[in-house]
């Protein structure tokens, strides 16, 4: 790949994805192109880089960015963000809710580990919740759908007994019992995208995700991120991203790594 052709990739990441492609991983770009190159019909990774430039296609460039896009998830990644889920947000949350489900976004889910997981602790919790989980990756949300995980997937994050309650082994696969999978609807969503409704949630997760987003766009995100949230409802970041200087919106729980809440003075704008 030439330096040309990694500078345009990078543009395309930005403007249509929000996402950053640092030159650190230019070989890492050509690693994971080359299935897409294959599948697309392509001989080379340059080839099909060359035909995008020369007459864009929407479907080969969003294949290209989904691609690029940063898969790492798993199971109760970073366990003190759902102990405080699952004893004290949830429980409190359902009270001021009168009996109506707390509604939680898992913003960037990938394969659906994180969903997973925010159902899990609903669940054990005896919490009534409307989860939905987004990505832009088309075949990340099409695994997160059928709930089947490997055995290393599996166990990155749950101990066994935690698999037997809620998952089915196959001989190829650790299936999410029908209790599981139903209480989470995974959807496509660019964060880049502003509301188009007047749907908010109680409680968004969008960890590990900013540290991706190119810095021109990281107010936008939070900017639609806050715009989803109701005004008494809580934010999870990765417990070492910081958002300072990017946004007025959030204000950082003291004490409470990557959690936050709504500012006075987004509250303000919102009266």
């Amino acid at each position: 790949m030439s330096p040309e052709d990694f500078d345009r990739l990078q543009s395309l990441m930005a403007s249509r994805a929000g996402f950053r492609l640092t030159r650190d991983r230019i070989k890492l770009a050509e690693h994971r192109l080359g299935p897409v190159a294959r599948r697309e019909g392509f001989d080379t990774v340059d080839a099909m880089l060359a035909s995008l430039w020369a007459k864009p296609v929407a479907t080969l460039g969003w294949a290209i960015i989904e691609a690029l896009l940063n898969p790492e998830t798993w199971f109760r990644r970073d366990r003190p963000t759902f102990d405080t889920l699952g004893d004290e947000l949830l429980p409190a949350l359902s009270r001021a809710r009168s009996g109506q489900p707390v509604r939680v976004w898992s913003a960037g889910c990938s394969t659906g580990q994180e969903a997973l997981s925010i159902a899990m602790t609903a669940l054990d919790a005896g919490a009534a919740v409307e989860i939905v989980g987004t990505d832009l990756s088309q075949r990340a949300l099409e695994k997160a759908r059928t709930g089947a995980y490997t055995g290393f997937e599996i166990q990155r994050g749950l101990k066994a007994e935690t698999m037997l309650r809620w998952f089915d082994q196959t001989d190829e696969a650790w299936i999410a019992k029908p209790q599981l999978r139903a209480a989470v609807h995974f959807a496509r969503a660019n964060l880049l995208d502003g509301p188009t409704d007047d749907h908010r949630f109680d409680v968004i997760f969008c960890r590990n995700v900013l540290d991706d987003v190119d810095p021109a766009r990281r107010s936008q995100v939070l900017d639609n991120l806050e715009r989803r949230l109701v005004d008494d409802g809580v934010l999870f970041l990765g417990p070492d991203e910081r958002i300072d200087g990017d946004s007025i919106a959030f204000r950082a729980v003291s004490g409470r790594r990557g959690l936050f809440v709504k500012a006075p003075s987004a509250l303000r704008r919102a009266a």
